[in-house]
C-alpha cells in the first residue's frame, strides 16, 4: 500500500469528526458555553434561593391581611356563582345577572347595619346615662358599702369612670375612628372584589383551565366543576339554615316581648353561619338578653334554644349539608374543629367544603390510581 494512500485528505485532518458542531448564530450572536458547576457559583446560586424563599414569605407575611380579603371574596364569589348561572338560565342577562346578586347583597348588609347599629348606639348611651344611678344602687347594698368604707371603691370607680377615661380606653378618638374606617374598608373591599370575581369567574375558570396539559384538561375541569358546585350548594345550604334560625328566634321573640327581636334575629341568623359554635353564641346573646328583662323570659329563652339547636342539630343541619355537599357528620365536626384552630372563623366556614372537596379528589383521583398498581 503506498504512503498516500494513508495520508488523509487536507480538509479531514483539519476538521476532526468527533468535534461538537457549535451552534447557529443568532440575532444577538452564538451561545455561549454554560457556566461551571463551582464552589463559588453552587453558593450563590443556593444563597439566592434562601433569599428568595424569604421574600417570599415575607412578602405573604406583610399582604396576610388583603391576601385574606381577596380569599373571602374569592369563596363568596363561588358561593354566589350558582344564583348567577339560575338568573341567566332564566334569561337574563350576564352583566345584569351580576348587578342583582350585587345589589342583594348591599341590601342584605344594609338590613343588617340598620337592625344592629340603632339598638347598640340605644343601649350604649342609656348604660352611659344611667351608670351614676347603677353605682348608687351598688352603694345600697351593705356588703358593698361595707368594702367601699374600707377602700373608697366607688369613689375611685366613679372618678375613673369618666367620658374623656372611656375615650381612652377605647383608643381615643382617632383609635376609634381608624377601627370604624378600617372595618368600612374591608367590608368594601370583600364586596368589590367579589363583584369582580363574579363577573369574570367564567374567564377566570377557563384561563386556569389552560394552564392544565391538555390530556387531562378535561378530567380536571369536570372535578373542578363538581368542587366549585359543592361550595355553592354549602353556601346556599348554610344561608338557608341560618335564614330558618333567625325566623324562628324573631317569631320567638316576638311572642314573649323581647325587646329589640329583628336585631336580636339578626344577631342569631349571623352566628348561626358559623359551625358547630355559631347557634351557641347567639344563643347566649339572646338568653343574657332575656335575664335583662326578667328570669321567666331568659329561662324561656334557655329552653327555646335548648329544643331548637338539638332539632337544628340532628334534623336541619345533617339534611341539608348530606343533600348539599355529601359530608359525614363526623368529618364536617373534625373538619370544623380544625378549621378552627387553624384558620379561626374563616377556617370554620371553610372546613366543611374542603372536606368535600378533598373527599371528591381522593374519590375520583387517588383511589383509581392506588387500584391500578
Amino acid at each position: 500500500m503506498s504512503p498516500e494512500r494513508l495520508t488523509p485528505p487536507a480538509d479531514e485532518a483539519e476538521t476532526p469528526t468527533d468535534a461538537p458542531v457549535p451552534p447557529p448564530t443568532g440575532r444577538f450572536g452564538p451561545l455561549g458555553r454554560p457556566l461551571g458547576r463551582n464552589a463559588f457559583v453552587t453558593g450563590f446560586v443556593g444563597g439566592l434561593g434562601v433569599f428568595l424563599a424569604y421574600a417570599t414569605y415575607a412578602a405573604v407575611r406583610n399582604a396576610a391581611g388583603m391576601l385574606l380579603l381577596i380569599f373571602i371574596a374569592l369563596f363568596l364569589a363561588v358561593g354566589l356563582n350558582p344564583a348567577v348561572v339560575r338568573l341567566r338560565k332564566w334569561g337574563v342577562p350576564h352583566g345584569l345577572a351580576v348587578a342583582t346578586v350585587a345589589l342583594g347583597i348591599v341590601l342584605l348588609l344594609c338590613g343588617g347595619l340598620f337592625a344592629l347599629v340603632p339598638p347598640v348606639v340605644n343601649e350604649s348611651t342609656e348604660v352611659i346615662d344611667n351608670l351614676p344611678g347603677y353605682i348608687d344602687q351598688l352603694n345600697e347594698n351593705p356588703t358593698v358599702r361595707d368594702l367601699n368604707e374600707r377602700y373608697d371603691i366607688i369613689q375611685r370607680a366613679s372618678s375613673a369612670v369618666t367620658p374623656a377615661n372611656i375615650t381612652r380606653a377605647l383608643g381615643g378618638v382617632l383609635g376609634g375612628a381608624s377601627l370604624v374606617f378600617g372595618t368600612v374598608f374591608r367590608v368594601l373591599t370583600v364586596l368589590v372584589l367579589t363583584i369582580y370575581f363574579m363577573a369574570a369567574f367564567d374567564r377566570m375558570k377557563e384561563g386556569a383551565y389552560q394552564l392544565v396539559p391538555a390530556s387531562r384538561r378535561q378530567r380536571v375541569r369536570l372535578i373542578t366543576d363538581e368542587i366549585l358546585t359543592k361550595v355553592g350548594a354549602y353556601m346556599v345550604g348554610a344561608l338557608a339554615i341560618a335564614i330558618l334560625a333567625g325566623t324562628s328566634t324573631y317569631i320567638f321573640l316576638i311572642i314573649t316581648g323581647v325587646a329589640y327581636p329583628f336585631a336580636l334575629a339578626v344577631v342569631v341568623a349571623v352566628c348561626d353561619l358559623i359551625p358547630q359554635i355559631g347557634a351557641t353564641l347567639g344563643a347566649v346573646v339572646v338568653s343574657l338578653v332575656g335575664f335583662a328583662n326578667s328570669l321567666t323570659v331568659g329561662i324561656a329563652c334557655v329552653i327555646f334554644f335548648i329544643v331548637y339547636q338539638q332539632i337544628e342539630n340532628y334534623l336541619i343541619y345533617p339534611k341539608v349539608m348530606r343533600r348539599s355537599v355529601e359530608v359525614s357528620d363526623v368529618a364536617a365536626i373534625v373538619a370544623a374543629l380544625l378549621g378552627a384552630a387553624l384558620f379561626g372563623v374563616i377556617g370554620t366556614l371553610v372546613a366543611i367544603p374542603a372536606v368535600a372537596a378533598v373527599q371528591l379528589i381522593l374519590r375520583e383521583v387517588v383511589v383509581p390510581r392506588q387500584q391500578e398498581r
